[in-house]
């Protein structure tokens, strides 16, 4: 993209890449890099309550391997599909305070600079999706991720560089917000 873009632009451009990844590597140093930006993000008393797990292509079998046992025998071939062609990878975890608001407020900071993530990366060309599959809650896949008691995972990135046409098509729309907004 050009410097020229706008960050109005980038946030209408913007959108989930599900699928039509390329088959091109996501570096780690890549996503720490646009991290460094991203944990810019407004955060209550400036907890800054999160943590990342990092799953390169290479590490992409064993990162499924940590899932399978999360489901049905007999779903374990379309999970397996689910995640073949992802280049990579980011499980985000949050400090899970036990007082709601606390909670409350480190979700939505992690939440903002998820937000932000997503759009340095797409101004790089690299598409992102949030996902927050049922096995993220098991006590099992938290062992395989070190996920430690006072943690909770919110979602799992998957990136990857894109096929730019098939995201072109997507038809993207929103409401007015003028429709949703009264006046008090």
């Amino acid at each position: 993209m050009l410097a020229t873009t706008s960050i109005a632009q980038i946030i209408r451009e913007r959108t989930s890449v599900k699928n039509g990844y390329i088959d091109k590597e996501v570096s780690q140093d890549l996503v720490l890099s646009l991290l460094k930006d991203a944990v810019w993000a407004p955060n209550h008393k400036l907890r800054e309550p999160w943590r990342f797990i990092f799953v390169s292509g290479e590490r992409r079998e064993a990162f499924v391997e940590a899932i399978l046992p999360c489901h049905e025998k007999s779903k374990h071939e379309s999970v397996r599909n689910k995640f073949q062609n992802v280049p990579a990878f980011l499980v985000v975890v949050i400090e899970d305070d036990p007082r709601q608001k606390q909670a409350e407020e480190n979700f939505a900071a992690a939440s903002c600079m998820i937000q932000n993530l997503q759009l340095l990366a797409w101004e790089q060309d690299l598409g992102m999706v949030w996902k927050t599959p049922q096995h993220i809650r098991d006590p099992l896949f938290r062992e395989a991720l070190n996920v430690q008691p006072g943690e909770k995972i919110i979602g799992v990135l998957n990136i990857g560089y894109f096929d730019k046409e098939i995201i072109a098509q997507k038809v993207r729309k929103r409401i007015d917000p003028a429709e949703k907004m009264t006046a008090f």
